[in-house]
């Protein structure tokens, strides 16, 4: 009896005792300090400083005004009611404290002024620093101090199935956001342009949302939200985001020399492999003069590797040539007639897009 008081009903006594104890302490813990809640406040509270609304206006003008000999009766009657403004409306993302903004490169294209509009209710004008067509991202500046940038995310974490959040100022109404998922990633011919490397998410994306930020559940940026794909014009869930480590390294280039340089061979490749072959791409089109074309590339050669990289798809090649530095060597591996010969390119610079 006992051994069953000392070794049972003693150890049951205490631990019961402990367990009430705990379970007291907690409940006015509880009560005291509320229990935590669940969403993604602190999430938003983090990044929402960072995500302004813009406004941009373009000066419209008849189309007689194009003409030279009518240009100067345009300016000089300018203000007379005959041109008229179109304003366009987007987000940006502050991304660093000394006033430099990520938006869209279609938000302030061809505008006249720029505003921007903070979420602590200041607006002020703003500077087009350059832009890049190819990836749709546009660098502009303001002049205001004590400014909150984002956080990138790390983009090694970023997974399909993580939460995606989207702020925005979408249809004008102030700054908004909607949650989703991160739906897909590295998603390639959204658009035209052969640099497409899109996160695709669920979120609710709208006109007005473009050039805002897409980010994590820790408040931190996964990209920069640009377009949707809608039957309706408006979120039918799947909308699309350039990926904040390629928007950032765009904003980097573009401060620091004015514009995007990126590597040209000046060919048209078909956008995969014949069936079956699984590597390869046939050159379709040779620019006159370009690279490819001083490399002594034919039409109809099958491209096999670039710089030791097997050309898998057009986009995958696209982006190795684009990443090349202008008077690079670039080591092609290619079938031609049934032989395998190598030839080797001088990188040029690629046009900029119109």
């Amino acid at each position: 009896m006992r051994e069953l008081i000392r070794y049972v009903l003693v150890p049951a006594l205490v631990g019961g005792s402990v367990g009430l104890i705990i379970l007291f302490v907690s409940y006015f813990s509880d009560a005291s300090n509320g229990a935590a809640k669940p969403g993604y406040a602190n999430a938003v509270r983090k990044a929402a400083p960072a995500v302004v609304n813009i406004y941009s206006a373009k000066l419209l003008k008849p189309p007689i005004c194009q003409q030279p000999r009518f240009r100067e009766w345009c300016n000089r009657f300018a203000g007379d009611g005959r041109s008229q403004m179109q304003s366009a409306l987007g987000s940006g993302v502050i991304v660093r404290e000394t006033g430099y903004i990520l938006t869209n490169n279609h938000v302030i294209d061809g505008a006249d002024e720029i505003l921007v509009a903070f979420a602590d209710g200041q607006a002020t004008t703003a500077t087009l620093v350059g832009n890049d067509p190819e990836t749709d991202l546009a660098v502009i500046k303001v002049a205001t101090s004590g400014l909150t940038p984002i956080t990138p995310a790390d983009p090694a974490s970023t997974e399909v199935g993580d939460i995606a959040l989207a702020i925005g100022n979408p249809f004008g109404i102030g700054q908004t956001v909607s949650a989703g998922i991160i739906s897909a990633k590295g998603r390639a011919g959204i658009s035209r342009s052969p640099y497409d490397d899109f996160i695709q998410t669920d979120a609710a994306i709208n006109p007005g949302n473009s050039g805002g930020a897409l980010i994590d559940a820790n408040g931190d940026l996964i990209g920069i939200n640009s377009l949707i794909f809608s039957r309706s014009g408006g979120s039918e869930g799947i909308g699309f985001a350039i990926p904040a480590r390629l928007a950032i390294s765009i904003l980097d280039e573009i401060v620091e020399t004015g514009r995007v340089t990126r590597g040209w061979l000046g060919v048209e490749l078909t956008n995969s492999p014949p069936q079956g072959s699984g590597v390869g791409l046939e050159v379709t089109t040779i620019i006159s003069l370009g690279p490819a074309h001083k490399a002594g590339l034919q039409v109809g050669d099958l491209i096999l590797s670039v710089n030791e990289q097997p050309a898998v798809s057009s986009t995958v090649v696209s982006r190795q040539i684009a990443h090349a530095d202008p008077g690079s060597a670039i080591e092609m591996n290619i079938l031609r007639s049934g032989q395998q010969i190598s030839v080797t390119a001088v990188s040029g610079v690629r046009p900029l897009a119109h």
